[in-house]
């Protein structure tokens, strides 16, 4: 006897319950790259017997793990033995020339993960848990921060065409792996990193280490009040709006566009809500993370498109970044 379409023993709960037990998927990876099971595997394929040698894992545990990851598809396993996904080999290993996503993960493990425990609270109050940064959690929270931003500034470089421009002005910037990623993708690119605070030590730090230091420009100021140089013929505002506040946002976007050449472009990169059926999961989820962590906000993109109209840029095109943000590619009006 078949299910009537309608009848409620026709739906599939799947979906339900792997969004349910999703934080037993989390705490597992965070638990297995904290252990660097993924490290372990760098080399080649191991059983539950030398992946608990290798770890310092009971074999009980090292089974559980690597079971899971194999379940997720973040391990291969073949004939009792776990080999390394190519996403984990790249990301969780500490390779050469790849971005090691274990400080993020630590983040996520030891910062985010107790301010969603509170999220009950913060769902119906729309508030903030309380962000504590003291002692050791500050460098777990920058570190996380900043890996993070760093698998963003790599994935934009490899989907937006750099070369294509001579003068970029990371506007209020919070990274300087954007202009890092940018410089080294395009040889002949020179760079202006504009930002406040900390932010700027940092950016001093990264770009020197990746050796462009001597093709960018550093200026300490405010992005919504300051004096900010032109003549640009690229603009980045990369993770500036969720920032800001609307009004923040429309008067850096008016600063965007006077510091921009004839022909100039902008690229807005963040999470945005969509307004029609085609929300992209990350971007939604992010924006209860940055609600629940310090009560920032990811906007609806058709509200940031409207600010960018306002101030004289006209977007023509969203494109999405693997297991990062989106960018908003406009032109000067």
């Amino acid at each position: 006897m078949s299910l009537r379409p309608e009848s409620p023993r026709s739906a599939d709960p799947a979906p339900i319950v792997e969004v349910a037990v999703g934080y037993m998927a989390a705490k597992q990876l965070f638990a297995a790259a904290d252990a660097n099971l993924f490290a372990a595997l760098a080399d080649g394929p191991l059983d539950v017997p030398q992946i608990a040698e290798r770890t310092g894992l009971p074999a009980r545990t090292s089974r559980i793990l690597a079971d899971a990851m194999a379940g997720l598809g973040l391990l291969e396993r073949t004939d009792g033995r776990y080999a390394n996904s190519p996403s984990t080999a790249a990301y969780l290993t500490g390779a050469d020339g790849q971005i090691d996503l274990r400080p993020f993960l630590t983040f996520l493990d030891e910062i985010s993960y107790g301010h969603w425990l509170g999220f009950g609270d913060t769902s119906r109050t729309a508030e903030p848990q309380r962000l504590d940064l003291g002692g050791d959690r500050m460098t777990t929270f920058l570190g996380g921060v900043m890996t993070y931003n760093a698998l963003h500034a790599r994935q934009l470089a490899e989907h937006y065409d750099f070369t294509a421009h001579e003068r970029v002005l990371d506007l209020g910037g919070l990274s300087g792996s954007f202009l890092a990623e940018a410089l080294t993708a395009a040889p002949g690119l020179k760079g202006t990193f504009f930002s406040a605070g900390e932010l700027v030590g940092h950016a001093r730090d990264v770009l020197a280490a990746a050796g462009v230091a001597d093709r960018v420009d550093i200026v300490e100021g405010d992005a919504v009040a300051g004096d900010v140089p032109g003549g640009f013929d690229l603009v980045l505002l990369e993770h500036v709006a969720h920032r800001f506040d609307a009004e923040q946002n429309r008067a850096i976007a008016r600063r965007a566009r006077a510091a921009a050449a004839e022909g100039a472009k902008l690229v807005l990169l963040d999470f945005f809500l969509d307004s029609d059926e085609r929300q992209r999961a990350i971007d939604a989820l992010h924006a209860g993370e940055y609600l629940v962590i310090d009560g920032t906000t990811v906007y609806p993109q058709d509200e940031v498109r409207g600010w960018l109209r306002e101030a004289g840029w006209e977007p023509v095109e969203t494109r999405a970044l693997p297991g990062s943000p989106r960018i908003i590619i406009a032109e000067a009006r």
